[in-house]
Order: structure tokens, then C-alpha cells, then sequence
């Protein structure tokens, strides 16, 4: 194909919510007041388990990650998309939306990648008690964390590598609120459907299988606590059920996204805001609320 004729685009537009300006308005406070709340808990929750001597068990540790990535991940998309609220004219580079799309298949990747190893130390907890501290070791912990950060960031650049060269020189115009890689991909002036399989295994199957070993895993643990202890189940529903409203509100709108990618779906902003905008600030409401050491821990640095 040609591209020399200059046609080529060189920036996409994002639609954003077709809302009266008054909406808009109200959107843009109420974003902005959630962004502020997910930076300020998440860090909130690093500075507290940095500085807490009492939270330095691996559950707490992987928890901090956890809010790295929150936070990260929130920053990629949220900012821009609360500037666009109040923007007459909602655009981006073509290379700003390849950095957008870029990170937050990495941090999200990381952040699944985290889960199932948040669910791994709930499991040793619960069912080895007495080997937790062996077994969940700082060398396993690192290992953890390294592993995370390199999965997402092979998952991003397994398709980034492939979308960044595509040819886009026709449509421009992007039905959501941040760049989406299924919609990206369906601008380009070539054939993507083989690409377009690909996105579909590589970031939706993912999710998917993701989140079913992280339902397998804490079914074990149910069923083992049980098994051991009738009055034990209650504590650990308690402890786990934390853990497993994180874990259905993070994969949730990541599997409708990518379950129907290339079709047309009324909610996907919907969605596209959960996932980017409420999830990050889920992690530091629902572990500060429900964690009474962390919350000790938070009034001790006050003092």
C-alpha cells in the first residue's frame, strides 16, 4: 500500500462520552475526585508497609506491589481522560497512543501476574501455617515480583511489536475514552485479521484462564479449611473475601472487553472506566477497611 501520498494519520480521536457539557462537568469532578483518592490511598499504602515494621510479613509486601501497579495503571489513562473531558477537541499522537496501549497491557499483565501470587500466599497461610515463613521466603517474594513485571512485559510487547508498524492512513476516530488495542487495530488500512486472533489469545483467554486458577486456588483453600476445621471456614472467608472481590472486580470487565474485542458493546466505556478508573482505588478501600493491623498501622504514623 501507499502511505506516501499524505495521508498518512498522525494522531487519533477519542469520543470520550457523548454527555451534555453540564455531564461533562459533573464527570470531570467526580473523576478527578476518585484519581486523587486511588493516588493518595495507594501511596498511602506503600509509605505504610515501607515504614510499618509491623507489616513486614509477604502478604503485606505483596500488597505494596499490588499498589504500584494500581496506581500506575490508573495514571496511564485517567489523566487524559479527565483533561479530554473539558477539551473541545479529544486527541492523541499516534506514538502517545502506542505508549498508552503499551503500558497498560504491561502494569496489567504485572497486576494478574500479582494476584495469582497474593492468592499462592493466602494458600500457604492458610493451609501450612507452620511453613509459611520457609516456604514464603524474601528470595520467593523478589521472585514473585520479578516474575510479574517480566510477564506483563512480554504480554504488551508480544503484541505491541506487531501493532506498532501498522499503517493507519483512513479513519481515525476511537469509540472510547483512552486508546483500546481492539479498536486501534481495526483503523489500520491492512488485513489484521490474523492479528486480531492473536489479541483475542494473547490478552483475553489470559484474563480468562487467570481468573479461573485464581477461583481453583481459593476453592482449595475453602475446601481444605473445611475439611480441617468447620469453625475455620468462617475466618478464612473472612480473610479471603478480600482477596476474591479484588480479584472478580479486576478480571470482570478485562474479560467482557477482550470475550467480544471486535464487536460493537454499548458498555465498553462502561467498562473501560471501571477497570482503569475504580479497580486502583478498590485495592487501598478494601484492604485499609477490612485490615485492622493496617489500620493500626496507618494511625501509628500519624501520630
Amino acid at each position: 500500500m501507499d502511505l506516501s501520498n499524505g495521508s498518512v494519520v498522525t494522531e487519533f480521536i477519542l469520543l470520550g462520552f457523548s454527555a451534555p457539557w453540564e455531564l461533562q462537568i459533573v464527570f470531570f469532578v467526580t473523576f478527578c475526585l476518585i484519581y486523587g483518592a486511588t493516588v493518595l490511598g495507594n501511596i498511602l499504602i506503600m509509605v505504610t508497609v515501607a515504614c510499618s515494621s509491623s507489616l513486614h510479613f509477604p502478604m503485606y509486601f505483596l500488597l505494596g506491589n499490588l499498589s504500584v501497579l494500581d496506581l500506575c495503571l490508573s495514571t496511564v489513562t485517567t489523566p487524559k481522560m479527565i483533561r479530554d473531558l473539558l477539551a473541545e477537541h479529544k486527541t492523541i499522537s499516534i506514538w502517545g497512543c502506542m505508549a498508552q496501549m503499551f503500558f497498560m497491557h504491561f502494569f496489567g499483565g504485572a497486576e494478574m501476574t500479582l494476584l495469582i501470587a497474593m492468592a499462592f500466599d493466602r494458600y500457604v497461610a492458610i493451609c501450612k501455617p507452620l511453613h509459611y515463613r520457609t516456604i514464603m521466603s524474601h528470595r520467593v517474594l523478589g521472585g514473585f515480583v520479578v516474575l510479574s513485571w517480566t510477564i506483563g512485559f512480554i504480554h504488551t510487547m508480544s503484541q505491541m511489536v506487531l501493532t506498532v508498524n501498522l499503517p493507519f492512513c483512513g479513519p481515525h476516530i476511537i469509540d472510547n475514552i483512552f486508546c483500546d488495542l481492539p479498536l486501534v487495530i481495526k483503523l489500520a488500512c491492512v488485513e489484521t485479521y490474523t492479528l486480531e486472533l492473536f489479541v483475542i489469545a494473547d490478552s483475553g483467554l489470559l484474563s480468562l484462564i487467570c481468573f479461573l486458577l485464581l477461583l481453583v486456588s481459593y476453592t482449595v483453600i475453602l475446601v481444605t479449611v473445611q475439611q480441617r476445621s468447620s469453625g475455620g471456614l468462617s475466618k478464612a472467608l473472612s480473610t479471603l473475601s478480600a482477596h476474591i472481590t479484588v480479584v472478580t472486580l479486576f478480571f470482570g470487565p478485562c474479560i467482557f472487553i477482550y470475550a467480544w474485542p471486535f464487536s460493537s458493546f454499548a458498555g465498553n466505556k462502561i467498562l473501560a472506566v471501571f477497570y482503569t478508573v475504580i479497580t486502583p482505588l478498590l485495592n487501598p478501600i478494601i484492604y485499609t477497611l477490612r485490615n485492622q493491623k493496617m489500620q493500626k498501622a496507618m494511625r501509628k504514623l500519624q501520630c
